[in-house]
């Protein structure tokens, strides 16, 4: 599960009230197995021979309890694995004889020596029975042979019942650790300067790589539903583990589940500290791979993914951490007192062989996420709320020693990472960013570069850019495209971009144009535009109409001292002109809030802007 940083005793207090409704659940089902349930076939099942599990240990014991000693995992798995091939050799090939056997008298072949009368005559086939030798046979001791399935499973559980023995008799894990202490703990930053941000996390004998890419709405994960609505996640996790980080070689393919499990549960615990969107537009990416595993790698990437985001400057709440929680249940079994024993950060053994895996991450305040899985029927709350205290122990231990990493955290947006603004237009503007078939966003991108543009229909217009440098430009282009005009403002030493049969389309600002209709070009009457100007002249102008569409109506006439004057005296050249063009503020609002969850709304459809043929009947009163 996960929650938003709840406290010890309301997660107790949500679990107490679950297992109300839970236990109503079972009782129900009690009911309808005694109406209609058959009786289990438990005669079915073959369970190894109860023998065997006394012959395991007679042969293994004494090695056994020195392999457990061991500390590091590599070589105490080669010495259990060599201990498990003798026991299997001796009593699935050999046979092994005990020792009750072996201590009574055991005569030799060569001891007893077989008399006969040499001096004997047989005639006619005829023997005197009282004279039949029978040949005396040797007493071997009986060996016995078992299956190498039983002798495996035997070997699993009496390993686990020795481990648990030594944890709660000598008070000391296989790696020396008492119960509440936790492995050696590093961690480094930056290691990876290629990367937006990166992060080593070492725990004893796991550790996890964590690695940080930014990008922009185009790189969200998107979720495949099963209704026809689109979903994407703007922050997600993907947790890897190899087969090398435990020492083998094997196949690497699509995630399997506990991949895809772990990665949830890390992403889950890291999510609640991440910045709202408004505030950190980047889709998020943090790729965990387990470079080494001894227990608790999930738990590894939470911490190594919180450094890692940090590392990119990605602007997280406060730090976090996890821990992985074991138990040995009934400790009155291997000499204890019956209390259960809670162990801290446990260790891939312990986890196969205890009876509880409890991950638990947050801050030192509360938990953010948790997974719990027990091998026994079930657990007291107590048990989980002592587990949980204890857990939390843990983790300021860890959180403590994260802050001693070594580089620390950059803390700032990497020079290598995309740069991205987010700015608020009026809706009915987003049809000019656009343009036809999306012409004018294109022009935008091929002219300065920026790597993508993102204009919504409720006026959000986000820009993703390699620079600033780029990402002003284009900011200034799209301001220019979205102000708002005032009719009587004049426009000065403007391009004409396009000429067409009813009058010329002169750019006022970047991206913006309008139509300069033939009867507004000159104070006297033009047959055709191309008679007075032609593609590239600049001239001055004056806004005299915007219609219900935003289209403008520009007019030179209006600018002419003399209505006499020839049409081209009033051309303008780029050095002898300044272009005069406002940009009001009011059309540039702040942006609004988004919901909390980091999650991808639907992508708008684009509007097309006005185009020179959109306007080809105009005419000269309705631009």
């Amino acid at each position: 599960g996960f929650c938003d940083f709840l406290t010890e005793e309301k997660l107790l207090q949500a679990v107490e009230t679950g297992q109300v409704a839970i236990r109503e659940i079972c009782k129900a089902i009690d009911v309808l197995v005694q109406t209609c349930g058959k009786k289990k076939m438990v005669e079915a099942i073959n369970l190894p021979p109860a023998e065997l599990y006394r012959h395991v240990e007679d042969i293994s014991g004494d090695e056994l309890v020195k392999a457990l000693q061991i500390k590091e995992k590599i070589p105490r798995r080669k010495a259990l694995s060599a201990l498990e091939e003798k026991v299997i050799m001796i009593l699935s090939e050999q046979g092994y004889v005990s020792k009750d056997e072996l201590s009574g008298p055991i005569e030799n072949l060569a001891d007893i020596v077989e008399e006969e009368d040499e001096d004997e005559v047989i005639e006619d086939g005829e023997v005197d029975e009282g004279d039949v030798h029978i040949k005396p046979v040797s007493r071997k001791p009986h060996r016995q042979l078992f299956s190498e399935v039983d002798v495996k499973l035997v070997f699993k559980e009496v390993s686990s019942k020795y481990l648990r023995r030594r944890i709660v008799e000598g008070e000391k894990r296989s790696d020396g650790r008492s119960a509440c202490e936790l492995r050696p703990i590093n961690s480094q930053c930056g290691i990876l300067p290629r990367a937006h941000g990166s992060a080593l996390f070492t725990r004893g004998e796991t550790q996890a790589l964590a690695v940080v890419t930014l990008g922009d709405y185009q790189m969200a994960q998107r979720i495949d539903t099963l209704v026809d609505t689109e979903e994407s996640k703007s922050f997600y996790l993907q947790y890897t583990f190899p087969p090398s980080s435990v020492g083998e070689v094997g196949r690497t393919g699509a995630p399997n589940r506990r991949e895809i499990g772990h990665g949830m549960l890390a992403e889950r615990a890291l999510e609640p500290v991440l910045p709202a969107e408004v505030d950190f537009p980047y889709t998020i990416r943090v790729e965990s791979t387990i470079t080494e595993s001894n227990g608790s790698s999930s738990m590894a990437s939470v911490c190594g993914g919180c450094l890692a985001l940090q590392d990119a400057g990605v602007p997280i709440k406060f730090p976090v951490a996890g821990i992985a929680m074991g138990l040995v249940l009934d400790t009155q079994e291997f000499g204890g007192d019956g209390t259960p024993l809670i162990l801290s950060d446990i260790t891939g053994s312990e986890d196969a062989s205890g009876d509880m895996d409890l991950k638990v991450a947050g801050n030192e305040h509360g938990i953010s996420a948790f997974q719990m899985d027990i091998k026994v029927v079930g657990i007291t709350l107590p048990v989980m709320e002592q587990a949980l205290l204890q857990a939390r122990d843990g983790r300021k231990h860890i959180l403590n020693e994260m802050l001693k990493c070594s580089p620390p955290p950059c803390k700032a947006l990497s020079p290598h990472a995309p740069v991205i603004h987010v700015m608020k237009v009026k809706p009915n503007k987003v049809n000019l960013i656009i343009g036809s078939g999306g012409r004018t966003i294109k022009s935008i991108l091929e002219e300065t570069g920026v790597y993508a543009i993102d204009a919504r229909d409720d006026g959000t217009v986000k820009i993703t850019a390699r620079d600033m440098e780029s990402l002003e430009k284009s900011k200034n282009i799209i301001t220019n495209l979205t102000m708002v005009p005032k009719v009587g403002e004049i426009f000065r030493n403007c391009e004409i971009k396009t000429i067409a049969p009813y009058g010329a389309f002169v750019e006022i600002a970047p991206g913006r144009e309008g139509l300069c209709h033939i009867s507004e070009l000159s104070s006297s009457w033009l047959a055709k535009a191309e008679d007075a100007y032609k593609v590239g002249d600049r001239i001055d102008v004056k806004l005299i109409e915007i219609n219900d569409k935003g289209q403008l109506r520009l007019s030179c006439k209006a600018l002419l001292p003399d209505a006499n004057q020839e049409p081209g005296s009033i051309k303008q050249q780029t050095s002898s002109s300044v272009k005069e063009k406002v940009v009001y503020k009011d059309d540039i609002i702040k942006m609004t809030t988004r919901r909390s969850r980091r999650k991808k709304e639907v992508e708008p459809s684009a509007a097309e802007n006005a185009t020179p043929k959109t306007l080809e009947n105009s005419t000269a009163d309705s631009p």
